[in-house]
């Protein structure tokens, strides 16, 4: 079903590393608004959805969201990049390295590994829909504090890419929600299964 291109959708070359972002960048590799919570909530969201053009968006939108991902991750592996165990522990990633090493693993910046439980799909479709918008926002929102931690323009470009692609994506599912409110004029009652 999809065609993977062995290259990222906006080149990460991060030749400074920085563990302190490394640590921040793991809350969209592995949090509850991260880009993996997204693609998994969008790609099982989409079975229940009752018109195509919104099953396809979320789709489309999910498979961005893993490519998202991979960005994050290739972030975080050039950050951590040769980092001694004391810089390591000086960032507060010893209990991380205690079961990783360097390698890239879902969690959040406080070491929570990733769980199923972040991803919201209730089978009703305006009401996903609207989880949809709202984590965008959060994703949003999420990049523009990791901006705020850093001067680095090699952290920066990636991640003012990564922000504005949220803003596409909620406004994708604005016009998702647009055509599931037609299709539903008069609220939850239509959708109501007995």
């Amino acid at each position: 079903m999809w065609i993977y291109q062995k290259k990222l959708e906006f080149p990460v070359n991060i030749t400074t590393p920085d563990l302190r972002m490394a640590r921040a960048l793991m809350a969209q590799y592995g949090g509850p608004d991260s880009e993996l919570s997204a693609g998994c909530r969008y790609l099982t969201q989409r079975f229940s959805m009752p018109d195509d053009r919104v099953r396809a968006t979320l789709n489309d939108i999910g498979t961005e969201e893993l490519s998202h991902w991979e960005m994050i991750g290739t972030m975080i592996h050039q950050s951590m990049r040769n980092a001694t165990l004391a810089e390591i522990e000086a960032a507060g990633l010893l209990g991380y390295y205690t079961m990783h090493d360097h390698g890239v693993f879902p969690s959040d910046p406080n070491g929570v590994p990733f769980t199923a439980s972040y991803i919201q799909c209730t089978g009703d479709p305006i009401t996903d829909i609207n989880e949809d918008l709202a984590a965008e926002q959060k994703a949003r929102t999420t990049y523009e504090h990791l901006m705020n931690l850093t001067d680095c323009e090699q952290y920066l470009a990636p991640l003012r890419f990564l922000r504005e692609r949220e803003i596409v994506h909620y406004q994708r599912f604005g016009e998702c929600l647009n055509i599931l409110n037609e299709l539903f004029p008069n609220g939850d009652q239509n959708r109501v299964r007995r």
